[in-house]
Formats: structure tokens, sequence, C-alpha cells
């Protein structure tokens, strides 16, 4: 039974659902608007909302756990600078998840998750 087993495991192993989330924040961090599966979308939101979270304080500790988290400096800075003090006022929520219609060639459920 999958009682209590929130994560997503997207029919991968451990270090590639890593390496695929991390890829996928950085696009949504440096595009602000990705197109992608609706099971990767949704297994992308929490974490993303966790680090905006942590960006609305601007200090050097928030700073390295997040180069820590993404790996890139450039979307960090991004991050810290931009996307961070715009949601300064807002308590949570900040990420959207459109559902589309089904990708042509393997029917997959498609979604665009994008800033709010």
């Amino acid at each position: 039974m999958r009682h209590q087993k929130k994560q997503h495991k997207l029919s991968r192993d451990l270090g590639s659902r890593k390496a695929l989330l991390k890829s996928l924040a950085c696009s949504l961090i440096v595009h602000e608007k990705i197109k992608t599966t609706l099971p990767k979308a949704k297994a992308l939101k929490p974490g993303v909302e966790k680090i905006i979270t942590r960006a609305k304080v601007n200090t050097l500790a928030n700073r390295r756990l997040l180069i820590k988290s993404l790996g890139k400096e450039k979307v960090v800075k991004k991050l810290l600078e931009v996307v961070g003090p715009r949601y300064q006022e807002r308590k949570g929520g900040y990420l959207r998840i459109v559902k589309l219609e089904p990708r042509r060639g393997d029917a997959a459920k498609m979604a665009i998750i994008e800033f709010v």
C-alpha cells in the first residue's frame, strides 16, 4: 500500500529523478514558464515553492543553501534578486499548473507550470 508516500517516482531511480527535478527547477526559474508532463509538474511544484520561500530572505546562508540545491550561481542570483522580492508579501502558492491537451505522439498528459 502507498499510505503516507508523497514522493513521485517518475519511473526513475533516485539519481536520475533528482537530476531531472533540479534541471526542471533551473529551467522554470530562468524562463518563468515551462511546458512538461503533468506528473513532472506535480512533482516539481513542492520543491520549487520551498526554494522560493527560502529566496525571499537574501542572506549569505540562504544563498549557499540555494546554490547547494540548484547548483548554478546564475540561477540563484536571479532567484534572489528578481523572484524572491516579487513574492515578498505573498505567504505561499507561487506556482500555477495549467493542464493542456495530451501530447500527440504518446498521449501523455501535458501541463504548463508557471509563476503566479
